[in-house]
């Protein structure tokens, strides 16, 4: 089966979001199981992938201190998790990108391969997480392989206003991979839900 060699994939973990739900504390460096979820976070991707950075805008020293390259959003004002995407695709050396979330510690240790197979196999330049929930097949759009040549493309979609990850990815010719295991994608927006996680 066709894949996309580990070397030939940076991994990015998306820690730059305002935290807004989390009362507006920087989400990644709460507290799961003694240490900061990004960690958890970033030690899960590291070996799924060739190198590991995260995006982070605040606190950068504390995130620098997890021992990988750390980038802020090109674009100003928070612009969500897009903006935290192109700005990893702006610094990758590589020829694709994989994103995951800061709150998601739990995600699969075969979830790289498993889109690298089906970018590989199907032609797609962006490849995403699927979960089944409720009887249908829901898209995890932030776990997601993409080629870095899609920067121009993010950048021009980013700088006419718009946000939403489906509508972008929607461009181009993207694959979606079914997971099983959909408390595997289960994250922590909240402190409740943070709770509810280190149960």
């Amino acid at each position: 089966m066709n894949s996309i060699a580990r070397e030939d994939i940076t991994g990015l973990v998306l820690a730059g979001g305002r935290g807004s739900r989390m009362g507006g504390v920087d989400k990644g460096l709460q507290d799961h199981r003694g240490m900061p979820l990004a960690l958890h976070a970033l030690r899960r991707l590291q070996p799924q992938v060739g190198t590991a950075m995260l995006s982070a805008n605040r606190n950068l020293k504390a995130y620098e201190a997890m021992g990988v390259p750390v980038w802020s959003d090109s674009i100003e004002g928070y612009a969500g998790p897009l903006a935290g995407l192109l700005t990893g695709l702006e610094h990758a050396r590589t020829d694709w990108l994989v994103t995951v979330p800061c709150d998601t510690p739990d995600f699969p240790p075969d979830l790289v391969d498993r889109l690298a197979e089906a970018a590989a196999g199907q032609g797609a330049e962006i490849a995403m997480a699927a979960t089944h929930e409720d009887g249908e097949l829901r898209a995890q759009p932030v776990f997601c392989l993409l080629r870095t040549g899609l920067a121009p493309s993010l950048l021009a979609f980013l700088q006419a206003g718009e946000r939403k990850f489906g509508q972008w990815t929607a461009q181009h010719r993207r694959v979606q991979v079914a997971f099983d295991d959909a408390a595997a994608f289960f994250n922590a927006n909240t402190s409740d839900e943070l709770r509810q996680l280190q149960r």
